[in-house]
């Protein structure tokens, strides 16, 4: 099945996202330096950029930068005075989102703060809410991640949990493997939080088979 959705997925990327040569720069720099290749798909990215615009935001907050392919993303898509602060634990990763952000020329609208989530989540102090909050880091850890996020929201924040899925092993509760546990615990979370309403989609692609958690901040 796997080939199949990766056709469909290089197809409807090939008909619907425009070549970005600075974006495709990126994924190179990514694969050069030996990052995982975890970046989002060119219309996953497309996905986040409308999801931001859909919902005018000014200021984001993304939890797992890697190499920043999505953080570039999201950071075109506001507007001219937004921001976007990005969190990574990797050094690695973070040395090479710098160069990223450098090589796309959003220096001015993406501020990367290095080390681990929780830690810089508990240090941000006192901001000013955020529009939309895009979780995409270790998945141990998504249950203090939502935690954070509702912190940091208002009503009508948007909340994106990506990598939800695992390869269907969200549904095994009995999975050893503490991303699955993780996932299985923020899904829960978000389902039972009275604040959020929240959906999940399935998707098959070149990433294989994963999905998403969509919530909004009601109160």
């Amino acid at each position: 099945m796997q080939q199949p959705w990766s056709a469909v997925d290089n197809y409807m990327i090939s008909s619907l996202i425009p070549e970005d040569e600075v974006l495709q720069q990126v994924l190179e720099n990514n694969k050069r330096a030996g990052l995982p290749e975890h970046d989002v798909a060119a219309n996953q990215g497309q996905l986040l950029a409308l999801f931001v615009r859909m919902t005018q935001a000014r200021r984001v907050l993304e939890i797992g930068t890697l190499g920043a392919y999505s953080s570039i993303w999201m950071a075109r898509a506001l507007p001219p005075d937004g921001k976007l602060i990005t969190l990574e634990a990797d050094p690695t990763h973070a040395e090479v989102a710098r160069q990223n952000i450098s090589l796309a020329g959003l220096n001015d609208r993406i501020e990367l703060i290095e080390g681990a989530a929780l830690k810089s989540l508990e240090q941000l102090g006192d901001l000013p809410p955020f529009d939309l909050i895009f979780i995409d880091a270790d998945k141990p850890n998504n249950p203090g991640y939502l935690e954070w996020a509702l912190y940091y929201s208002r009503p009508g924040t948007v909340i994106i949990g990506d990598n939800v899925v695992r390869d269907g092993e969200v549904i095994n509760g009995q999975s050893d493997d503490p991303r699955v546990q993780g996932v299985r615990r923020f899904i829960e979370m978000t389902g039972d939080n009275p604040r959020l309403t929240a959906t999940a989609l399935q998707t098959g692609g070149v990433k294989g088979w994963d999905g998403f958690t969509l919530a909004m901040v009601e109160r």
